[in-house]
């Protein structure tokens, strides 16, 4: 256990660090790893409260909390009320991460430490953080897999819960991955199609792009040659709020220019720096089912034959092949796709949780359906669903999400 303090203006930063088992409930495995979690307070909010932010992934750490551009724009709004507690969940950031250098472990042995990587134990992390910390229960935070990961929380600890906000995270419980990807597909259709209809100059822009991809003529400074698949993958920027802004500047630049090859590299999903997130991101929807590249599979027809339709969180196993950075992890992600994960939830319990708190569930939402969430949100009717089309995914770091969060699960007037 280690603890270290920094300060920056008004607020204070503690880096906690603690090691745990690495293999959770399994007396007989020692393995540990450490956890890392830095708390903020604002100056004068030394007695408030704990919240634990839980972030969205899988496979990526918690954001810096110091005033840059990756502090959540959140943070103010949560200091106001608590003390925030950015966890960086098992295998990211300062968490005993997962990355290249643990590859020469072999295939086997990596993929059978991912497999100790998922919501589950990430709740049992959080619970000897809570308790490391001192506190008898504290309120969660969850964005996107975040909101996973509550659920998560619910079906097994959620005594330790004062409060649980979820934003973009009520995840579909019991449903096949399958039905889950096929429902994104008509999302991304849709809006596609919205975004053509606002720019139609651009249908025959990407399609050109989809041609010279095909070609093998889009290469990224970093030596990759783009595929179509890649290329489709920009349909990410669809899922936030101001991300059809980074699309537009794309489809208007000339592909041969310098500006086009580097803007795409920074706005194409699934890089390098978090592989895990390649990897290990489908299997945030097993509960209880192998994979088996599930998006590949339920792919429509359509999308098939139209490469002007954008695609979201569809990985591909060709980007194994395709993308540098993702190379070397081919054989472990073959390998996690095959893999038969339990199930996560527990709708029996998470029924009867009693937790209070509230949901924000975004109309538009073409990551997190909001079909499958007002499934799941009849089943913790304490936690109550914002249903608003005002946001996209990203709507916890665009809007004041988080206000009118707080308000819904203390029963005031919704701002």
């Amino acid at each position: 256990m280690s603890v270290t303090t920094r300060r920056m203006q008004d607020l204070t930063v503690e880096d906690h660090t603690i090691t745990v088992p690495l293999v959770w409930g399994d007396a007989s495995d020692s393995r540990t790893i450490d956890v890392h979690a830095a708390v903020v307070t604002r100056e004068g909010g030394e007695s408030l409260p704990f919240l634990v932010f839980l972030q969205g992934g899988p496979g990526n750490e918690s954001p810096t909390p110091f005033h840059s551009p990756s502090a959540p724009s959140w943070l103010d709004d949560a200091l106001a009320h608590h003390r925030v507690v950015l966890i960086d969940q098992r295998g990211t950031g300062r968490s005993t991460p997962l990355g290249d250098a643990d590859l020469s472990l072999g295939t086997d042995a990596v993929v059978e430490r991912i497999t100790h990587l998922r919501a589950d134990s990430i709740v049992r992390d959080c619970e000897a953080m809570r308790e490391h910390l001192g506190a008898a229960t504290w309120s969660v935070l969850g964005q996107s897999f975040g909101g996973f990961t509550t659920l998560s929380y619910l079906s097994t600890d959620a005594a330790s819960l004062e409060h649980a906000y979820i934003t973009g995270g009520l995840s579909a419980i019991g449903r096949h991955p399958d039905e889950i990807y096929a429902l994104t597909y008509d999302k991304m259709r849709t809006e596609s199609e919205r975004y053509y209809r606002r720019f139609p100059e651009h249908r025959d822009a990407m399609r050109r792009l989809a041609d010279l991809a095909y070609s093998g003529g889009i290469v990224l400074p970093n030596g990759e040659v783009v595929s179509v698949s890649r290329l489709r993958s920009l349909g990410m920027l669809l899922g936030g709020n101001d991300g059809w802004q980074t699309l537009w500047s794309l489809l208007e630049h000339d592909p041969r220019t310098n500006a086009f090859r580097y803007d795409l590299a920074a706005a194409l999903p699934y890089g390098a720096r978090n592989p895990l997130y390649y990897v290990f991101h489908e299997s945030s929807y097993a509960d209880g089912f192998a994979t088996r590249w599930s998006a590949e599979r339920v792919e429509p027809d359509d999308f098939r034959d139209d490469p002007t339709l954008l695609t979201g969180e569809h990985v591909r196993r060709e980007w194994a092949d395709t993308v540098p950075g993702l190379q070397p992890w081919r054989e472990v992600t073959l390998a996690v796709a095959d893999v038969e994960w339990p199930q996560l939830y527990d709708a029996e319990r998470i029924a009867g949780s009693g937790v209070r708190g509230a949901a924000a569930v975004y109309v538009h939402d073409v990551f997190v359906p909001w079909e499958f969430s007002m499934e799941t949100a009849t089943l913790v009717p304490g936690i109550h669903p914002w249903i608003t089309s005002e946001h996209e995914h990203n709507g916890l770091r665009a809007g004041a999400v988080l206000p009118r969060l707080v308000d819904l699960a203390h029963g005031l007037r919704v701002r």
